[in-house]
């Protein structure tokens, strides 16, 4: 009886008025209640602890974390690093063909090394088939050498490789909720030109009262700006714009609007993302 009697024993944490010593709470437990709820607690913490960090810029501020900016600039790097070795190869081959030259060699054709470095390849005389190969190389070729600010936009990088223009400078006034406030507010001076942030195309142009002028732009990579108190547009849908060049001129506060400030949206994937992790104000 005494054993079976432990292993039931309760416990009471009470707390008491230190002047009248009246009961104010209790809570009366047996030891297994209190393991459970101590080993509860300790996870709930530990899950909510892993949540903040993963789903919170807050994991940025992790020593060797990436941000985006370091992401953007790895994948610039990787571009970069594919084009200076293709122009590598390219003066290997001139320089392998001038030695072959003053030599009285007969220089290399592409089509010969790409056929020679393929493992198990085997020669082929048709002429044709060699012309097709070659242009087709001649073409890739000179794809890469086409290395620019255009040619990287055409390519489907994410949204952390993208460098965002500015639409306005200006302070945020308010920021990013995925819920009630899925814009920024950027408060700058009436008449102020917003500009796109990246090249596209307009694809709605409209006027509101509350809201003023508004205009949607189409980008490349499943990405669409909106902006949004305007006073005037200056494209209208269908316009091609490029990166920063001005699309509007602010409007000032009214009624429905406190402040002068423009009402900007940055969708990507057709969810509604926070700009401010992107863009620089």
């Amino acid at each position: 009886m005494d054993k079976a009697d432990n292993k039931t024993r309760n416990y009471r944490l009470t707390l008491l008025d230190a002047n009248t010593h009246e009961r104010k709470w209790s809570l009366r437990f047996t030891r297994t209640q209190m393991t459970v709820g101590v080993i509860s607690a300790v996870v709930v913490v530990m899950v909510g602890f892993f949540c903040l960090v993963a789903y919170t810029p807050i994991r940025t501020f992790i020593p060797g974390y990436p941000d985006a900016n370091s992401r953007r600039q790895a994948v610039q790097n990787a571009l970069r690093i594919d084009s200076l070795q293709t122009r590598i190869l390219q003066w290997e081959l001139y320089t392998e063909n001038l030695r072959r030259v003053v030599a009285g060699e007969d220089p290399l054709r592409l089509d010969s090394l790409i056929l020679g470095s393929q493992p198990g390849s085997r020669s082929v005389s048709d002429a044709r088939y060699l012309a097709i190969r070659d242009s087709l190389l001649r073409a890739d070729v000179r794809q890469e050498e086409q290395f620019d600010v255009s040619s990287q936009t055409r390519q489907n990088l994410p949204i952390e490789a993208l460098s965002f223009y500015s639409p306005v400078k200006g302070v945020v006034s308010r920021g990013f909720d995925r819920v009630l406030h899925p814009w920024v507010d950027v408060t700058a001076p009436a008449g102020s030109m917003v500009m796109s942030v990246l090249d596209g195309t307009v694809v709605f142009t409209d006027w509101v009262q509350e809201s003023g002028y508004t205009l949607v732009i189409q980008h490349a990579n499943d990405l669409v700006s909106i902006y949004k108190n305007n006073q005037k547009l200056l494209h209208k849908s269908g316009d091609a714009v490029k990166a920063g060049t001005p699309v509007g001129m602010l409007a000032s506060s009214n009624s429905l609007t406190k402040g002068d400030h423009l009402h900007f949206e940055l969708w990507y994937k057709g969810a509604a993302v926070d700009p401010a992790i992107y863009i620089k104000f």
